[in-house]
């Protein structure tokens, strides 16, 4: 089965937490703080493997999570970082985040890799907070949380060469008698429902990639047929081949065919017209086809015409090395031609947003709640220095203004808090349920 988008979400590991713990050894009074770091959370990482051809393994699985970091340990011994989740995508896949259309990725190269997620680092141990003023911390830090988003996958498949045309004009007869890729082939349109590859042989030593895309129609780049699926796929071919039928059934005039798929590919994106574009005048093993292809011939202009028979071979060769000298003519191929931006990695400030919901106020901010997260509660030292940062990050009178009073309800990510109006004092946080 032919699957060409996706979307998954994907999720860093969170880091480890960091431990309270303190040095107990023979003949050491007062060993000191001794609690060790949480590991790193595995990133979520997109890997090509040009085995692949289709994204029809997410269709079944949708949800990626990295790996937690393991806790950190008495004596200063840090927790172990987890093994980073790699994900297998086909060559010619670009990715994009959900929410803002952000380019992150064009993935094009076998082995290339690119981070989606990014796991989170380990929390501090109780060892990293020892001072002068408080020799013996009994305070920790949770590990950050592991960035998370949905992001949607797009294949664009990579080849030489893109046969373009009609329904039933002969693509996928083309194709199979160059290589060795067996399309299905019938007398009735639409038969190829999928882009079909395959690799030509020309003979001397040279070869390159052939894709027979599915037949356009008029009306294609506005999502007409089956077509405008895989108007993308022509978006990565060096040289296009058009396949105009010759034998003119129903009455068809040949250069209206012609004329039509190019202007289906102008609609979609203009810069396929520029592309190096061959005609391959198919089916001139029928009646009447010669008549046809001179007619044709003084009205494309300089637009390069083969005459051929994919079913009996005729002219085949001629088309095929004609296509070989010209890919050999033009530059490598360029397929990176989205602009990829990168994913946004923990861009936070610290701005934040107070609410007021029913009886409750509600703080929003990444940085806020990523505070309260990597916050132990059941530790009243971390619980004091958590009050005290929100504080100074003006949370506080954010809430005052708001109207807030001893005793109401805060609520910030999934934890819940009593407001206290007093310089210095904060009750202690309770995770909600």
């Amino acid at each position: 089965m032919w699957i060409d988008t996706a979307e998954i979400y994907v999720k860093g590991g969170d880091g480890g937490n960091g431990i309270v713990s303190f040095r107990r050894e023979k003949y050491v009074p007062m060993g000191g703080p001794a609690g060790g770091d949480g590991g790193r959370g595995g990133d979520v990482i997109l890997q090509v493997d040009e085995g692949l051809r289709t994204l029809i393994d997410f269709r079944y699985q949708r949800h990626f999570k990295a790996e937690r970091g393991e806790n950190g340990k008495p004596k200063n011994q840090h927790g172990k970082s987890a093994d980073d989740l790699v994900i297998k995508v086909p060559p010619g896949t670009v990715v994009r985040d959900r929410g803002s259309g952000r380019i992150l990725g064009d993935l094009t190269r076998h082995g290339q890799r690119l981070v989606v997620a990014r796991g989170g680092r380990g929390g501090r141990g109780n060892a990293h907070y020892a001072t002068p003023q408080n020799k013996a911390p009994r305070m920790a830090e949770n590990g950050e949380p592991g960035e998370e988003r949905w992001i949607v996958l797009e294949l664009k498949v990579l080849a030489d060469v893109g046969l373009v045309g009609l329904p039933s004009v002969g693509k996928s007869t083309l194709l199979a008698s160059v290589t060795a890729a067996k399309p299905k082939i019938a007398d009735y349109p639409f038969t190829t429902l999928s882009p079909n590859l395959g690799v030509v042989d020309v003979g001397d030593g040279r070869s390159f990639v052939m894709a027979d895309l599915p037949g356009l129609i008029e009306g294609a780049h506005a999502g007409q047929g089956l077509g405008h699926q895989f108007l993308r796929h022509v978006e990565r071919t060096r040289v296009i081949v058009h396949v105009v039928d010759m034998a003119s059934p129903e009455g068809r005039d040949p250069y209206g065919d012609w004329k039509q798929i190019n202007e289906e590919l102008r609609l979609y994106d203009p810069r396929l017209l520029e592309r190096v574009q061959i005609v391959a005048a198919n089916k001139m093993d029928l009646p009447g086809a010669g008549e046809r292809l001179q007619a044709f011939r003084e009205r494309v202009g300089d637009v390069p015409v083969f005459p051929i028979s994919a079913a009996t071979g005729e002219g085949v060769r001629e088309l095929i090395y004609f296509v070989a000298d010209l890919l050999d003519q033009m530059p490598a191929q360029e397929v990176g031609d989205e602009e990829p931006q990168g994913p946004v990695f923990r861009l936070e400030d610290d701005t934040f947003s107070v609410d007021r919901e029913g009886e409750e106020f509600v703080v929003r901010g990444a940085r806020v709640e990523k505070l309260v997260r990597m916050t132990p509660l059941d530790q009243y030292e971390a619980v004091h220095r958590l009050a005290r940062t929100l504080r100074r990050m003006g949370v506080d009178e954010a809430l005052r203004r708001k109207g807030a009073r001893d005793g109401d309800t805060v609520r910030i990510g999934g934890f819940v808090f009593e407001f206290v109006d007093e310089e210095g004092v904060e009750e202690q946080a309770t995770p909600e349920e």
